[in-house]
C-alpha cells in the first residue's frame, strides 16, 4: 500500500497543470482564470531552469454603456457583489459548463504558432485531459490574479486528494514533483489568504441570499435640489428652491433585458419669466405633482434576434421617443435631466417632445460593434390616453406621435440622424389663457412630450390656434403636424463634443389653416475639464418658433427668432454628487407680448445612488 500511495504521489504532480484546466469552472466567474493553465504549463515544460513567473496581472474591465439611454458609472457595489460571487463559487463550480478536449486542435483558438502551443500539446499527449470553453475556446491570453491561480492550485490539490483516494498511479518524471513543491511553497500565503477570504465572502453571500430585496432587481435613484431665479424687464418671480425626486426599480429577467418601474415626485415649476411661454423649462421642471408620488413611467426594453445591437421597446405609461431612438446630443442629453444641460431646449431636439404615453420602439442595428459604418433604423408609435377607452382617445383614436429615423454612425466619433415624426394633437379651446388648465383629457400642445403641456419652446409654435381668437367659444381646432429633423454629434477627443440639430414642422389646424414651425439649435461640450466627472456646456439656439400662418381671423403675434443661450458647469463632487452652476440668456420671451429678454439662473445639485 505504501509504495502505491508513493506512486501516487509522484504521479500527481504531472496532472497539476491538466487538473487546474478540469478545475477553472471551480471559478468560472472569473473566465481570466483559465489562463492559468498556459502559465502553469509552460513552467512545467521549463522547470529545469528553477523559474516560475507568478507576475500575474488582471486586466481591467470596461463599462460600455448603450447609445440609448445611457446610464452613469455603475456604483462601486456592483463590483463587491461580482468579487462575493467569484470567490463564492470557487472550488464549487458546475465541472459541466466546461468541455472537455481529447485534441489541441478541438481548441479552435489554439494556433501551432502560439508559445504555449508544447505546453497545451503535452498535456494531452502525456495524461490525455484538458479543458476549454463550451464554445470550443481556450482563451489562452487572459490575464489573472495570483489569488485566482491559488484558487486553481487549491483546486488541483483537492483533485490530487480525490487521484490518491482512487489508488490512481503511473509513472512520472520526478521533475513533476519538484514543481508541485515549488508552487506549494510559493502560493502557501495566498492560499491561507483564500481559504479565509473563501469564508467570509461564502458568510456575507449567505446573509445577502437571506435578506435581499430581488434576486433580479436593483434600485436606481436620484434626487434634485435647486436654487433658482429668474430677472429681466417683465419678471415678478422669486428666488426658489424646488425639488424632484426619482427612484427607478431596473428589473432583468434574461440579462439582456431591462423593465423600469419608475416612482417620481417633485414641486419644480417654471420660473416668471413676464409672459406666458414654455421657453423657461428646466429639466426638472415637467415633474411638477405637489410632491405627490407617482409612477412616472413603466417600460419594457429588450433585445431583439436582429443583428447584434437591435432591441424593441415596449412602454405602458410615460413612454418618449429618447427613450428608445438616439437623439445624438452627448453630454446635453443625459436622459434624466440631473447631470447634463439645465434647460429642456439644450438637451435634445425638440423634435423628440412631440408625443409620449403608451406605444412601442424598436431600433434595428443589423451591423455589429466591429464594423466602421454603423447604420440603423428606428420606428416607434405613442400615444398619449392610451389606457382611456372613451370616444377620441385609446391607444390609435386619441393624441399620438409616430417616429421614423435613419441612424448613421462612423465608429465612434461622428453619428447622424434623419428623422421624422407624424402627429395628431387634439388643440385647444379657443379664446381661452393658453396656460389654463384645460384638463388633460381635452387639450394638448404640439411638443408635450406625452402631457398636455408643452415643455419646450413658444406657446404660439405649441398650439397655433390660441391665436384664431375667441369667436368660436370651447371649440377645439385640432392639429395634424408633420415634422422633419436632423440632428448630429462629432466627437473632437475623448473629452470634446460638438453637436447640432434643426427641425421643421408643419402644423394643420384642421379646418382653419396651417402653419410652420422652426427650431435649431448647437453647442460644445468639454468633459473631465479640472477634475474627471466634471462637465462645461455651451449652447446656443432658437427655440420652438411659429414663423407663418395662414388662417383667416389670426390674431398678429411676432414671427422673429428669440435667441437661446446657455452655459453651465457641473462640478463633480463626489462619485455620487454633483453640483451644477447655470445660466440662461432668452433674448425675446414669447411671440405676441412684449418681447422683452430674460435671464435664469440656477444651482442644481444632483444626488445619484
Amino acid at each position: 500500500m505504501s509504495r502505491l500511495l508513493w506512486k501516487t504521489v509522484i504521479f500527481s504532480p504531472a496532472w497539476l497543470t491538466a487538473t487546474l484546466a478540469v478545475s477553472a469552472s471551480a471559478f468560472a466567474a472569473t473566465p481570466n482564470s483559465v489562463s492559468a493553465v498556459s502559465e502553469l504549463n509552460a513552467a512545467i515544460e521549463t522547470n529545469q531552469s528553477g523559474i516560475v513567473n507568478t507576475g500575474f496581472t488582471k486586466q481591467q474591465g470596461t463599462l460600455v454603456a448603450q447609445q440609448v439611454p445611457a446610464t452613469p458609472d455603475a456604483p462601486a457595489t456592483d463590483n463587491t457583489i461580482t468579487e462575493i460571487n467569484r470567490y463564492g463559487n470557487e472550488g464549487r463550480g458546475d465541472r459541466t459548463s466546461i468541455a472537455q478536449v481529447t485534441s489541441v486542435s478541438q481548441l479552435s483558438d489554439v494556433q501551432p504558432t502560439d508559445w504555449a502551443f508544447q505546453a497545451l500539446q503535452s498535456l494531452v499527449e502525456r495524461y490525455g485531459v484538458i479543458a476549454g470553453y463550451p464554445d470550443g475556446t481556450y482563451r489562452g491570453n487572459r490575464a489573472m490574479t495570483r489569488y485566482e491561480f491559488a484558487a486553481g492550485l487549491n483546486a488541483a490539490l483537492d483533485r490530487v486528494n480525490e487521484l490518491i483516494a482512487a489508488g490512481t498511479a503511473d509513472q512520472v518524471r520526478k521533475e513533476d514533483l519538484a514543481t508541485l513543491q515549488r508552487l506549494q511553497e510559493e502560493f502557501s500565503a495566498e492560499l491561507a489568504t483564500l481559504r479565509g477570504r473563501v469564508d467570509s465572502l461564502e458568510a456575507n453571500v449567505a446573509e445577502l441570499e437571506a435578506n435581499q430585496f430581488s434576486t433580479t432587481t436593483k434600485l436606481v435613484g436620484e434626487v434634485v435640489a435647486a436654487v433658482s431665479d429668474a430677472f429681466g424687464g417683465d419678471t415678478d418671480a422669486n428666488t426658489v428652491f424646488q425639488d424632484r425626486v426619482r427612484l427607478d426599480f431596473q428589473t432583468s429577467f434574461f440579462g439582456d433585458d431591462i423593465l423600469h418601474t419608475r416612482l417620481s415626485a417633485g414641486n419644480a415649476t417654471r420660473l416668471d419669466v413676464g409672459e406666458d411661454t414654455y421657453q423657461n423649462t428646466l429639466t426638472f421642471n415637467p415633474a411638477d405633482n405637489g410632491n405627490d408620488v407617482v409612477i412616472d413611467w413603466a417600460a419594457y426594453d429588450f433585445a431583439l434576434p436582429i443583428g447584434e445591437n437591435s432591441r424593441a421597446y415596449l412602454a405602458a405609461a410615460g413612454g418618449i421617443h429618447s427613450d428608445y431612438a438616439p437623439t445624438n446630443n452627448p453630454f446635453f442629453q443625459d436622459f434624466d435631466g440631473g447631470r447634463g444641460a439645465i434647460s429642456t431646449f439644450a438637451s435634445q431636439n425638440p423634435i423628440y417632445r412631440i408625443g409620449g404615453g403608451a406605444g412601442l420602439g424598436i431600433n434595428i442595428a443589423p451591423f455589429g460593434e466591429a464594423s466602421g459604418f454603423k447604420p440603423s433604423i428606428t420606428a416607434g408609435y405613442l400615444a398619449r390616453n392610451a389606457q382611456d377607452p372613451n370616444q377620441g382617445a385609446g391607444l390609435f383614436n386619441g393624441d399620438y406621435a409616430a417616429l421614423g429615423q435613419l441612424n448613421f454612425n462612423f465608429g465612434d466619433r461622428v453619428a447622424l440622424a434623419a428623422t421624422y415624426v407624424n402627429a395628431y394633437n387634439s388643440g385647444a379651446s379657443l379664446g381661452t389663457d393658453l396656460l389654463a388648465d384645460t384638463g388633460d383629457d381635452e387639450a394638448s400642445d404640439i411638443f408635450n412630450y406625452g402631457g398636455g403641456t408643452g415643455v419646450v419652446g413658444t406657446l404660439e409654435a405649441n398650439n397655433p390656434s390660441r391665436l384664431l381668437g375667441a369667436t368660436v367659444g370651447a371649440d377645439f381646432v385640432p392639429v395634424v403636424s408633420n415634422s422633419y429633423g436632423l440632428s448630429g454629434s462629432f466627437r473632437l477627443s475623448d473629452n470634446i463634443s460638438i453637436s447640432g440639430f434643426g427641425s421643421y414642422t408643419n402644423a394643420t389646424l384642421i379646418g382653419r389653416g396651417n402653419g410652420d414651425i422652426w427650431t435649431f439649435g448647437g453647442g460644445v461640450a468639454f468633459s473631465d475639464l479640472g477634475k474627471e466627472g466634471n462637465l462645461l456646456g455651451i449652447f446656443a439656439g432658437v427655440q420652438p418658433t411659429l414663423t407663418y400662418l395662414d388662417a383667416p381671423g389670426a390674431r398678429d403675434f411676432s414671427n422673429e427668432y428669440g435667441l437661446h443661450v446657455e452655459g453651465f458647469y457641473r462640478y463633480q463632487l463626489t462619485d455620487n454628487i454633483s453640483v451644477t452652476p447655470g445660466v440662461i440668456w432668452l433674448n425675446r420671451v414669447g411671440q405676441t407680448g412684449s418681447d422683452e429678454d430674460a435671464i435664469i439662473g440656477t444651482l442644481r445639485t444632483t444626488f445619484n445612488f
